[in-house]
């Protein structure tokens, strides 16, 4: 696909890959001082948190798979969204996600996170809104799984998984994940005749 048909999706993942690789191997005072911390949020009002943090990532596998899956489905989002619309999925899904891992958090001051798997769930679950049948295949399951069926197992399995701990932000996917949903629906009501019919 080119480039002129995608231009938000490969500022972002050029984005990504500058932070990232900055914190990762230059400065790791950068990541400290960016990523997502119930603390700082709370007590600092560093609410720009919510925002520097989806630039970030933990090492280079995590940054790796969260871009391969952007240039997966941004570029047929965007395509469909138009670049603002698929912007205001971007980017309300980051806060979206920010807002809910805050208050699931929010007695744990210590609890960061960090990458662009918030984002990335909101164009995920915008592509199974207006693409129900697409396949698409998730890490070691050997069959393509439905855009719908996928769509709907993400949000379950995030949502019971929610505040468990762990290494997975599932809070985190979950705001993403709806917030793309709802934004989607919003912009283009008409996807509900794709998903019923």
């Amino acid at each position: 696909m080119e480039i002129s048909g995608a231009p938000a999706t490969y500022a972002l993942v050029i984005a990504n890959v500058i932070a990232s690789v900055y914190g990762l191997s230059f400065d790791k005072g950068f990541v400290a001082s960016y990523l997502f911390n119930v603390g700082a949020l709370k007590n600092a009002k560093q609410h720009y948190r919510i925002f520097t943090s989806s630039f970030l990532h933990g090492d280079y596998f995590h940054l790796l798979f969260n871009m391969m899956t952007l240039l997966i489905f941004g570029p047929v989002v965007e395509k469909v969204l138009g670049t603002d619309g698929f912007l205001v999925v971007y980017f309300g899904a980051i806060l979206a996600s920010g807002i809910i891992s805050f208050y699931v958090n929010k007695e744990n001051l210590s609890y960061s996170s960090l990458g662009a798997s918030d984002g990335i769930s909101g164009v995920i679950l915008s592509f199974c809104m207006f693409a129900p049948l697409s396949p698409i295949y998730f890490l070691f399951v050997p069959f393509p799984i439905p855009a719908f069926i996928y769509g709907g197992l993400f949000i379950v399995i995030s949502a019971k998984m929610m505040g468990g701990g762990g290494r997975t932000a599932h809070e985190g996917h979950l705001g993403g994940a709806l917030a793309g949903l709802i934004l989607t629906l919003m912009m283009k009501p008409e996807v509900l005749s794709n998903l019923f019919g």
